[in-house]
């Protein structure tokens, strides 16, 4: 999901089938650019040599469509045994009755180090679906030559306040302190948990929208205070304009983005390479991270899967320590487990990922927060607070959009 390399799909086809030789042909659904193709060959062959009863057919899938897709084959009766599905789809799914429902193999599978960000949205009801599979999440990107010539210290960054001291520090003399546009509100959420707030919370068997509680309005403050530190639109977001090609085409000191886009910034700026540099997003105090969205994807299996056994197997043995290390380094990704955290030490951009997966978070556990992003409120108040108009009323009309949609969403 969060990188641009290329695969070629093994097989098409979603339906299981004997593979030659009496052995098992397990279908599997992974997503466009989620392993390298090095990576998925290393794995099939390793896989195989250890399970040669097994013969791994996987088909590559697009983001564009997927929730559909899925839909359907979980209400088929030829559906693949696995499908990788983005880690806050999982409950759209459970919903439907469609997992296979793997609580009793959670301690088998290492689950009481999982990320929280990829288990608790993997989880729907109590009941544990998906199984953690990779994960990314946002990090400061710096220019490391503007840092310096400002006197700043990216590894004192260890805490909110001196975050918006080195920012302020560095807005000035024609260099933008940080992008960081009105709408970005990942950002928003991650300051929100920061605060011990939430977008929305269930209650009474409902969902209500939060953003106007006392940490979710603090948050929404500071969020301002850093906003204004330098030249970021009030009325868009991240990707219009896309936030790298402004880092690279003019002095900016810092943006909040996965390390990846470091790499789009010197495609647009080769002068820039060895310039950049990460470190995870500031918390309140030097003891923990600033709380992030954790993105990434799950594993599960349907209900309806021919190969519940050699599916499991398949899932074991991809999430395992292992093959996580692997894929981690090939990809730049942040493990499943907090465990091997250590596995990407070399890699600068991926260690501070890491940091911050430790306080990862996912959107509200609902099918129904497709809704709220739809329309997405939390935008337009994020616009409205830096535009000058009253906090607490626009939060207010906010949330009771985000109650509205989380209520009525089909």
């Amino acid at each position: 999901m969060f990188m641009t390399i290329g695969l070629t799909a093994c097989s098409s086809g979603g339906g299981s089938q004997d593979a030659a030789g009496g052995r098992t042909a397990l279908d599997v659904w992974l997503m466009r650019d989620s392993v390298s193709a090095a990576f998925q060959k290393e794995f099939e062959t390793g896989f195989e040599k250890a399970r040669p009863d097994i013969d791994v057919k996987i088909q590559i899938q697009e983001w564009e469509g997927i929730g559909e897709k899925v839909t359907a084959a979980l209400a088929s009766n030829d559906a693949p045994d696995v499908i990788e599905v983005g880690n806050t789809q999982v409950a759209r799914y459970a919903q439907s009755g469609g997992l296979t429902d793997f609580t009793g193999k959670v301690a088998e599978l290492g689950g009481e180090s999982w990320l929280k960000g990829l288990a608790e949205p993997g989880a729907y009801d109590g009941r544990q679906y998906g199984i953690p599979f990779y994960a990314a999440n946002r990090v400061v990107v710096y220019r490391k030559d503007l840092f310096e010539k400002a006197g700043v210290d990216a590894d004192r960054i260890t805490t909110r306040d001196r975050w918006i001291a080195a920012t302020r520090t560095l807005d000035r003399g024609g260099t933008q302190g940080i992008y960081l546009p009105g709408q970005n509100w990942y950002v928003l959420a991650g300051f929100v948990w920061d605060e011990g707030g939430d977008l929305a919370v269930e209650s009474g068997g409902g969902w209500k929208g939060t953003l106007d509680s006392p940490a979710a309005l603090r948050a929404m403050a500071f969020y301002e205070r850093l906003q204004a530190l330098g030249k970021g639109p009030e009325d868009s977001d991240e990707a219009r304009p896309p936030q790298a090609e402004v880092m690279a085409g003019g002095q900016v000191a810092q943006i909040i983005a996965t390390p990846g886009n470091a790499n789009a910034v010197v495609q647009h700026n080769p002068g820039l390479k060895g310039k950049l540099g990460y470190f995870p997003i500031p918390g309140k105090s030097a003891g923990t991270p600033g709380a992030v969205f954790t993105g990434g994807s799950d594993l599960v299996v349907p209900a309806v899967a021919a190969h519940q056994e050699e599916a499991f197997t398949f899932i074991e043995e991809l999430t395992g320590d292992a093959w996580q290390k692997k894929l981690a380094l090939a990809m730049s990704y942040v493990p499943n487990k907090t465990t091997l955290a250590g596995a990407v030490a070399s890699d600068p951009g991926a260690a501070a990922m890491a940091v911050g997966a430790a306080n990862g978070h996912a959107t509200p556990n609902t099918p129904r927060w497709a809704a709220v992003e739809a329309k997405n409120p939390i935008k337009e108040y994020m616009t409205a607070v830096l535009t000058g108009r009253d906090a607490r009323t626009e939060a207010a009309k906010a949330s009771r959009a985000i109650t509205s949609a989380l209520d009525g969403a089909s």
